[in-house]
């Protein structure tokens, strides 16, 4: 099964917060089994912004090489993956961005890590895997 990471799973590994050990588990399975993880360039973004709003281009830079030494491959959005975000996004309260990884993760069958509390509304239609 395919597993997908949001911003908020990244960020929580990034940052060392509690439950990265989690998310450092799911990278060492992905790498063990070669079988990376997903991510939307949406998503990306997402992280992208946030460490550059708080942090500054110095640590920005740093973020990116670990980021490209993490086994993610990062997904471009395309117009399948379009139109599935803008029909959950349609029908429930999350945010655009998040729509992409659950877009991401039932187009694939798979399961999004994540522990943003957005997803809830999404439990019923795409696998959750909660950090």
């Amino acid at each position: 099964m395919k597993r997908i990471l949001d911003s908020h799973a990244l960020m929580l590994f990034l940052e060392k917060e509690p439950g990265f050990e989690k998310i450092e588990s799911f990278f060492i399975d992905a790498t063990q089994k070669d079988n990376n993880l997903l991510m939307t360039t949406v998503n990306y973004g997402e992280v992208y912004y946030i460490v550059l709003r708080e942090c500054g281009q110095e640590k920005l830079n740093e973020i990116e090489k670990i980021i490209d030494t993490l086994p993610i491959d990062i997904i471009d959005i395309d117009k399948n993956l379009a139109r599935q975000a803008a029909r959950f996004k349609a029908s429930k309260k999350i945010s655009y961005a998040d729509c992409f990884a659950a877009a991401l993760a039932k187009i694939n069958k798979g399961e999004v890590i994540t522990g943003d509390e957005e997803f809830r509304v999404l439990e019923e239609e795409v696998k959750i895997l909660w950090v």
